[in-house]
Parts: C-alpha cells; structure tokens; sequence
C-alpha cells in the first residue's frame, strides 16, 4: 500500500514529462513545474470543445498561463497572418478563435488580476445586411412621419484588458491564449482581448488597470520602446490604418 501511494505521483509526473517533450512549443524549463502541479490535482484535465474546467486550469497556470497553457494542450492552434499597424492602435482577427474558453475566463474576476474584463450592449441593425428587395410606392399624406423600418439585434461584447503593459506580439500571444476572437494593441502598451460578439474590435480607448505606468511619458519613448524590446516583422502590403 504505501508503495502504491508512491507510484501514483511518480507516474503523474511521468506523464507530464511525457507531455511536456510531445508538444513542440511548451517551455520545459518554465512551465515543467506548475504543469505538473495542475496534472496531479486534475486541473487542466480539459477539453477546448468541452470547457467546463477551463477557469480552473487557468487559476491553476496563474500568471503562467500564456507561456505554459500549449503543455496542456489548452491553447488554441495559431494561424499567424501579420496585419494592422497604426499609430494610435493595431488589431487583429483570429480566424481560430475559442469563444467558450475566452467566455469562461471572462465571465467572473480574474483571481490573479491579471486582465480587467467589460461587458456591454452592442446594437447591429441587420436590416442592411439582407437581400434588397423590389421598391414600392405609397401615397401618404405630408403631416405623416415617415420612419424606416429597422431590424435591430442586442449582442453582448466581452472585452479584456490585460493589466500590465506588453509588445504587440506578445499581446497577441496572450489574446490567442485566452481563446478570443481578435486583439486590439495599443501604442501606449495596453493590450486588449475581444470576444466574438463584438464589431470594430471592441473599445477603441487604452483602458488597462496599471499601464501605462504613472511615472512615465510615452511621448518621449521611440517606437522601439513603445513595443518593450521585441522585434516584429510586418508586411507592408497587409497593414491597414486603423480608423475605429
């Protein structure tokens, strides 16, 4: 019996071992540790169809999250198509978005406050996106007010603002991480997460919770600063100005 009680979290971490060497792009010196904390309290046990412990995995990770969630096979699949850059902001889609992950990490207060989540009210008029249809004329008297007829929907837009100032590529990283449906980076630092419910990438107003830090004038930053010491490449050709 008592060596039984040894073989079970010898063969747990065993088999973390073994996922940490099968996933190509888990970080074993970063992550070997809390990866096999969360395997031997069953934490990350889950499934990204299926997302009924994902709050759990993720308070599990805690501020390891973005870097380790790929050794628990928790991170959604990259499709990297480099876009957007402006001065104010840059955004971007995920064409591999997990709305069930970002929905559950968002609903309730991050424990580790590591982002600041809001939600609100979006209207769409879909009106305008059916087909047209043939014009009719009717005669009406000129007191009468004529009101176009609106078909208007209320969707609910989720949006996360990481606290701490970060690059735009690791905005990006940690967005995709989260399972959201595009990210808005902007020059100031700020890193924002955007559900799929949402239309002009979310809020176009720098709202994180300790950046930029207070003490600092981002005016007398290069932009190499502004994109805190990482190197990114663009293409030229798929920039597109930010004007939401």
């Amino acid at each position: 019996m008592t060596m039984l009680r040894w073989l079970i979290p010898i063969g747990i971490l065993v088999a973390a071992f073994l996922v940490l060497h099968q996933v190509e792009t888990c970080n074993e010196a970063v992550c070997g540790s809390v990866v096999s904390k969360c395997l031997l309290t069953k934490s990350c046990n889950c499934d990204l169809k299926n997302c009924t412990c994902c709050k759990d995995c993720s308070t599990c990770l805690s501020h390891l999250y973005t870097e380790c969630c790929s050794c628990v096979d928790m991170c959604p699949k990259p499709n990297d198509t480099p876009s957007v850059l402006s001065k104010t902001s840059r955004v971007e889609l995920f064409y591999e978005s997990v709305p069930a992950l970002f929905n559950v990490l968002t609903e309730l207060p991050d424990p580790h406050n590591r982002w600041n989540s809001t939600t609100f009210p979006v209207d769409i008029d879909i009106s305008q996106y059916e087909p047209k249809k043939d014009f009719k004329i009717h005669m009406q008297d000129a007191e009468q007010e004529v009101v176009p007829k609106q078909n208007i929907i209320t969707f609910n837009c989720t949006v996360a603002f990481w606290s701490q100032c970060m690059s735009s590529p690791k905005c990006k990283t940690s967005c995709r991480s989260m399972g959201a449906t595009s990210y808005r980076w902007f020059h100031d630092g700020c890193c924002e997460c955007i559900g799929q419910n949402c239309i002009n990438f979310g809020i176009d107003e720098s709202r994180c919770r300790e950046c930029p830090p207070k003490d600092e004038n981002i005016e007398d930053l290069d932009e190499n600063d502004l994109d805190y010491g990482e190197d990114e490449d663009y293409n030229d050709n798929e920039m597109i100005p930010d004007n939401f």
